[in-house]
């Protein structure tokens, strides 16, 4: 199997509909042994979905803001496995202010939440869990939403990712000479409760699949399960400092037709 012997600490684990679920789901079927982390009034949602998981895993707590929370993960992992191969960061949060078209009146205090924790964490984790990767290597990946562009709506957590992809290049430098791959996972929008949380989501979300060239289902976070299991493995060896889209090609179109003009060509579904 794709992640055998492989142990693996993912991150973000909420709801079944949720990205990290579907990738601690799939990282279980390809032969992974996880752990799962969560903290506060989340902490009692985590491990009531991890019930549902094929092999219920262990619940540690961990606020990724917190370098104690952290340093207790990794003293936990050491003793448990003595290695962790790789690590899911599926953490991202930003003031209701920071969203839905306040960009210009955002105060410093709710960008400075946003960028720590959906940004700056990612550096933070992968420090703290560098004690049980250094000797063997292993992988590195987050979940990112393309932050090339303006999206409507995303504002400072637009911000934010941008923050991410640049923490992963960075982390791909320091860390490739160690054998430590660090990408990240451009997913489509899906109905998750991250994704709920943002004003104006149907606004992004409605249109994506007549643009996407393999059509998209905001419903079904598979697909972007499935490309970070490849990227966990040692299929993925060579890759790193990458942002990988799973969007059913979106991200590849340019403007759509105007009214009136030629679109594309029937598709399969025609």
């Amino acid at each position: 199997m794709l992640l055998e012997g492989k142990n693996l600490l993912i991150t973000g684990v909420l709801t079944r509909e949720s990205i990290a679920y579907a990738t601690a789901a799939a990282a279980q079927e390809a032969g992974a042994e996880i752990v799962l982390t969560s903290f506060g009034r989340a902490m009692g949602l985590t491990e009531k979905v991890a019930k549902r998981l094929p092999s219920p895993p262990d619940v540690l707590e961990m606020d990724a803001n917190v370098p104690e929370h952290i340093a207790a993960v990794a003293d936990e992992l050491g003793r448990r496995w003595r290695r962790v191969d790789g690590v899911v960061h599926a953490i991202a949060f930003a003031p209701q202010d920071a969203l839905g078209g306040n960009f210009l009146h955002t105060p410093w205090e709710s960008v400075a939440a946003a960028l720590r924790t959906s940004a700056y964490s990612l550096k933070a984790i992968a420090a703290g869990m560098l004690p049980h990767m250094r000797e063997h290597g292993g992988a590195i990946v987050s979940l990112d939403f393309d932050a090339r562009f303006a999206w409507p709506v995303y504002d400072w957590m637009g911000v934010a990712k941008a923050s991410l992809e640049a923490v992963t290049r960075y982390l791909a430098r320091d860390l490739g000479s160690l054998g430590i791959r660090v990408n990240t996972v451009s997913a489509g929008p899906l109905r998750t409760v991250a994704g709920k949380g943002i004003p104006g989501f149907d606004a992004i979300a409605d249109h994506w699949a007549e643009r996407a060239p393999l059509g998209w289902d905001i419903r079904d976070p598979s697909p972007v399960a499935d490309t970070i299991v490849f990227l966990l493995s040692d299929l993925a060896r060579g890759i790193t400092g990458e942002m990988v889209h799973v969007d059913g090609g979106y991200h590849a179109m340019g403007a759509p037709p105007a009214p009136g003009a030629a679109g594309p060509g029937p598709g399969p579904s025609d």
